[in-house]
């Protein structure tokens, strides 16, 4: 199994969903690097599970327990570690299925692949709960990004089940309207449309269903011509860490699957040189990322967020012991749309990537 990612920044992560705890080991940060945990907690309680009626009732505080790395508020140069003890958990709901691989899930491709000694409680170690470490290490990233690069990552939630927020305006990509985004607890454009989207959510969950989503993502500010050709570009490296997300079907950068509908004048991003002598483009269709590399134009891209696969609907399922067609009902608390909750996921995941970037410099 691996679960390590990173060149210069190395992460692993490590623990289940139902077991004792989570965490993970971060190698590689620079040290004397003085750390704003009440950052970092900010960007935890944005993951954090059971903060409304649009997410899943399970309650964790996520309190993060440091173990090495980090002394009087500094890292030090030797290995982050830090653990987060899982305290609400419910392990009985899955004892009852624990022989009916959930639609949708790793249940049935785990057990194969491990031998049936996988942790089937909610997941294991294939739980989107993993994403609470990634998280903390992405935060301090983001941190560092924000600090020392003045570079800033935010989102908002571009779709909901066929309901569309409203298009950004280029011109608007800037730090002041990333912070606002960040500090919403339903970040979109659009606030009619979001209301709209969540009651779509509300609703799914009312139909014992769940709902999925887009979201769609920007970076201001990264030097011109970071990444690596031809496998180490921009968007081969963000692929790779988006992809690792728990629930991302899709990924597309700029304009994305669009350029399909295009002539090259229309896909072209022009160039025009600033008052300030720097070297820009009117449009920005290509996400700025041309040949792998950053242009100097804000990086832009959309994930795609499956409808949460834990239903209270009655599916269709086989049981592994019997060797027999069975039905499963699907108890225990789960989100009706993981999209909110997986938007600083995305964020931090994004700062791991960069940080690695600019590091290698």
């Amino acid at each position: 199994m691996s679960s390590i990612w990173g060149n210069k920044l190395k992460i692993s992560i490590f623990g289940e969903s139902h077991g004792e705890g989570i965490g993970v080991t971060i190698d590689g940060f620079p040290s004397g690097y003085d750390v704003d945990l009440d950052f970092i907690n900010i960007q935890m309680n944005r993951r954090r599970p059971g903060k409304s009626k649009l997410s899943t009732a399970r309650s964790e505080k996520d309190k993060l327990n440091i173990l090495s790395g980090i002394f009087k508020g500094k890292t030090t140069g030797s290995p982050i570690c830090c653990i987060i003890y899982n305290e609400d958990k419910k392990s009985n709901d899955y004892d009852k299925i624990k022989n009916l691989p959930r639609p949708g899930h790793s249940d049935y491709t785990a057990s194969v692949k491990y031998s049936g000694y996988n942790d089937y409680r909610g997941g294991g170690h294939f739980s989107g709960r993993l994403t609470a470490p990634l998280v903390f290490a992405g935060a301090l990233c983001m941190s560092m990004l924000q600090k020392n690069y003045s570079i800033f990552v935010a989102s908002h939630i571009q779709k909901i089940h066929g309901i569309e927020d409203e298009k950004p305006k280029l011109s608007h990509i800037n730090k002041e309207y990333l912070e606002k985004l960040s500090s919403m607890d339903f970040p979109v454009l659009s606030i009619e449309q979001g209301e709209i989207m969540q009651n779509e959510i509300l609703c799914a969950k009312d139909k014992l269903d769940s709902v999925g989503g887009i979201v769609e993502t920007f970076v201001i500010n990264m030097p011109v011509g970071i990444g690596e050709p031809l496998f180490d570009s921009i968007e081969s490296r963000l692929s790779h860490m988006l992809f690792s997300i728990p629930a991302v079907k899709g990924l597309e950068f700029g304009d994305g699957f669009n350029f399909a509908d295009m002539y090259g004048s229309e896909a072209n991003d022009e160039y025009y040189i600033t008052n300030d002598g720097d070297i820009r483009t009117y449009t920005n269709n290509n996400g700025g990322i041309l040949g792998g590399l950053t242009n100097g134009m804000p990086i832009t891209f959309k994930i795609c967020i499956k409808p949460t696969p834990s239903i209270a609907k009655e599916q269709n399922t086989v049981n592994l012991e019997n060797k027999v067609n069975d039905k499963i009902n699907i108890e225990g608390r789960h989100d009706p749309c993981i999209v909110q909750r997986a938007i600083p996921v995305i964020e931090c995941a994004t700062a791991l990537v960069l940080l690695d970037f600019l590091l290698k410099e």
